[in-house]
């Protein structure tokens, strides 16, 4: 122990502590790149370019004018048996603060995110995701997500079942701060939002 007292971070501190790893990820590289290598290797060869599939005929550019390789579009937290709560992540994103989510105490939930990659394969995607009650860090999750090649139509990522708080002590507002990002440390994007836990569903 280091015996100097410990400072409060903020969410936004902690994200870019997150971000910072003395993990280095490979060289990034090209499409063109990786369906030159290994030519030899016929095998190799039909593996990577099943995986690249639609890649192949050409540059996948599904916005010309969004230079970003991962454009994430939606956030839904997954109940069984009710439909989805929705977080449309391609517009203002101050204004998620005002969609409030209700959770019901000790249901089980996933969280899917929707995604386009285009230009280039994206590398290492990885999902952060942590919880805040009154300021006070509660929880923090990440999820290996994955490499993915760019394709004309949206990508998905579900992460495995978590179980939501219960008991009279767990209701009340919690705040999330979420981070898509990825081996090379590109922040493709960051959003806060909040949910309640209820008794029920319609408390």
């Amino acid at each position: 122990m280091s015996g100097e007292p410990d400072v409060a971070r903020t969410p936004e501190e902690e994200t870019e502590e997150e971000i910072k790893s003395s993990y280095k990820p490979p060289p990034e590289k090209t499409i063109e790149e990786i369906l030159a290598a290994d030519q030899e290797d016929e095998s190799l060869r039909k593996y990577k370019e099943a995986l690249l599939g639609q890649v192949q005929a050409g540059p996948i550019i599904v916005d010309a004018n969004d230079p970003r390789k991962v454009i994430v579009k939606k956030l839904a937290l997954c109940v069984a048996e009710r439909d989805d709560l929705e977080l449309d992540l391609s517009g203002d994103l101050t204004d998620l603060k005002k969609q409030v989510f209700t959770i019901k105490e000790g249901v089980q939930y996933k969280i899917r995110i929707d995604f386009i990659v285009q230009r280039e394969i994206v590398h290492g995607l990885k999902y952060v995701q942590k919880t805040y009650r009154m300021g006070v860090p509660v929880d923090k999750m990440t999820h290996m997500v994955g490499s993915y090649p760019p394709k004309t139509e949206i990508q998905s990522y579900t992460t495995p079942p978590e179980d939501a708080p219960s008991g009279m002590m767990a209701r009340g507002s919690y705040s999330v701060n979420s981070l898509f990002t990825d081996d090379d440390k590109n922040v493709h994007l960051q959003w806060e939002w909040t949910f309640d836990i209820k008794k029920d569903w319609k408390d």
